[in-house]
């Protein structure tokens, strides 16, 4: 019988990996270098290379577990989730290979195949429906794709050529704050060309387009359907490939700039693959766990349970520290923040230090999430019915993939996009699934499994601007259920327990503001010299000593640790020059 799990009634089985009530090194101390609001993945990172940059550095978290969106969670007796983000492949090389990762406990079991997306169609001529398998053997995926459209299975290893090109040469630019547009513009002459050093990562990324460059514009200006369109004809290939650039945007696949959210998640790599996403042993929780044992082995201070109400500001107009909502006062020279752009300027800091126009500016930051994240406990494999279980019930290969589900067709996808645009969760969602138990036998117990939904297209506000109920969100999740059901029946009756999270439950639960998994919409207007603003670009607030390291800042979203590490270096220079 399916059981359940309200939302706000889970603590009493919220049992976490690497959950920490206290440092286990230090008491909370009332004089630090750095302060970090907000243990995140990105802001555990800041603080590991402040510490090692010699700063002693202390991280308040609001929860009782570490990792902000990244993190495990035992919502339903022995099944652990991967509660907000489900998958690792943006990680730095660097960072993982700076901070020891690996020997700090991190480790990443691989997929391959990737990716799958069945089809709702009945089999014909006895045969089972058909369905896209996607992995790392290029002659398998041209088989696949094959039983669609010749022409797409030999256009494919190009397209993969094409798109590995465009992500690699956005490197540079991830591993450094954007360019000093105010430095290299305004200033004294030595100013000027201290500031052109910042323009080195832009030509490094221009050199390694080269010729490239108009088709690096076209994709990140189009629509992907355009892009798409150019390289193939086959509607689940097209589909599947376009439901990456639609995954956590409010967007739909004919929208423009749609193209690089696509190229944000193909441009990652997990244990030196290319492209790759894989599942964290223990859950998400995983990721942050390692970062914050390698963090603490480097001497910072974290500590759980540690509300910020607000971010101290001097007379001087500096920033001098936080105020926890117990009214303990912590000082530091220099602040850092991990929450959205909108909590740290409209919640944490006094508006009285904050000009007006920047205030206005805030304010005006898209945070639209069309996300509403479905953990499933159940008591068996599901059983799709384009490749059924075998006898002996053991995994298949697609079992371990991203599994697209109402993915088959451009069409369903921007349906359900326009009904989430008038107020309406979709009533045939785009629906991304994974089920990690099948490689990491740690999450769940013996022949069942913790499944991830990712659904979209669900708005913040319901139709008529009402707030969500409970009942909405059984509504919405039956929804889902009902269509999983299409594709592997009977994986309604496996459900042993649920925790469904709509975007003002990811808000409130991990300090998403919107429900926005990327700390703010990735469209052009918000990234690289304009995320979040581009008067804060470079991580410096208007607030001297304050500063921005979360996913709201360059270059943007998903468990990367740029931003983290970025911010940490730029707090280093200044510092330095004084």
């Amino acid at each position: 019988m399916a059981a359940a799990v309200r939302i706000g009634r889970t603590r009493r089985f919220a049992v976490t990996l690497g959950k920490v009530r206290a440092n286990h090194t230090s008491a909370l101390k009332s004089q630090y270098d750095a302060i970090v609001i907000g243990g995140g993945h990105n802001g555990l990172i800041a603080a590991a290379y402040l510490q090692k940059g010699g700063l002693k550095t202390a991280v308040l978290e609001r929860r009782h577990v570490l990792g902000g969106a990244a993190v495990t969670e035992e919502i339903i007796p022995g099944f652990h989730f991967s509660r907000a983000s489900y998958l690792l492949s943006l990680l730095r090389p660097h960072i993982y290979q700076d901070l020891d990762l690996k020997n700090h406990g991190l480790k990443v079991y691989m997929r391959d195949p990737h990716a799958y997306t069945p089809m709702l169609e009945e089999g014909v001529g006895g045969q089972l429906p058909r369905s896209l398998l996607l992995g790392g053997d290029l002659a398998k995926n041209q088989q696949e794709i094959g039983k669609f459209s010749q022409k797409d299975a030999k256009m494919f290893p190009a397209f993969l050529t094409h798109l590995e090109k465009l992500a690699s040469a956005i490197h540079p630019l991830l591993d450094a704050p954007p360019v000093n547009i105010p430095g290299v513009t305004q200033g004294s002459l030595r100013e000027r060309l201290a500031a052109l050093k910042s323009l080195k990562p832009l030509v490094k990324s221009g050199m390694r387009l080269g010729r490239n460059i108009p088709d690096f514009y076209e994709l990140i200006t189009a629509p992907i359907l355009k892009v798409l369109n150019r390289w193939f004809e086959s509607e689940p290939l097209r589909a599947t490939l376009a439901t990456d650039s639609v995954i956590g945007a409010m967007t739909s696949p004919s929208s423009p700039g749609s193209g690089y959210v696509l190229l944000h998640h193909v441009m990652g790599e997990v244990e030196k693959e290319k492209g790759a996403w894989g599942y964290v042993e223990g859950g998400m929780g995983g990721v942050s766990k390692s970062i914050a044992s390698s963090a603490r082995s480097l001497g910072t201070d974290i500590f759980t349970e540690q509300d910020v109400g607000q971010i101290l500001v001097g007379q001087d107009g500096c920033a001098k520290g936080v105020v926890l909502k117990d009214g303990t006062e912590v000082r530091s020279k220099v602040v850092l923040s991990n929450a959205t752009p909108y909590v740290t300027f409209r919640q944490l800091t006094p508006q009285d230090a904050l000009p007006e126009d920047f205030i206005t500016a805030i304010n005006q930051i898209d945070y639209t999430s069309p996300v509403t994240k479905i953990n499933v406990a159940v008591d068996k494999l599901p059983n799709f019915l384009a490749a059924p279980n075998t006898a002996d019930g053991k995994p298949g290969p697609h079992h371990q993939c991203s599994i697209h589900l109402n993915c088959e067709s451009v069409d369903v996808l921007e349906a359900a996009y326009r009904e989430g645009q008038r107020g309406h969760p979709s009533s045939r969602p785009m629906l991304e699934m994974t089920i990690p138990s099948v490689l990491d036998p740690t999450l769940a117990p013996p022949g069942c499994h913790v499944v991830s939904i990712f659904t979209q297209f669900t708005p913040y506000w319901l139709e008529g601007g009402r707030a969500w109920t409970d009942e909405d969100r059984e509504k919405f999740a039956n929804t889902a259920f009902d269509w999983i059901d299409q594709y592997a029946p009977g994986f309604k009756k496996s459900i042993v327990g649920k925790d469904i999270l709509a975007p003002p439950d990811l808000e409130r639960i991990f300090g998403l503001t919107g429900g926005n998994i990327f700390h703010g919409a990735m469209s052009l207007d918000q990234l690289y010299l304009a995320r979040p603003l581009p008067c804060i670009a470079d991580y410096r607030s208007p607030i001297k000593g304050l500063y921005l390291c979360g996913s709201g800042s360059h270059p943007g979203g998903g468990v990367m640790g740029s931003a983290g590490w970025n911010a940490a270096l730029t707090v280093l220079r200044d510092l330095r020059r004084g």
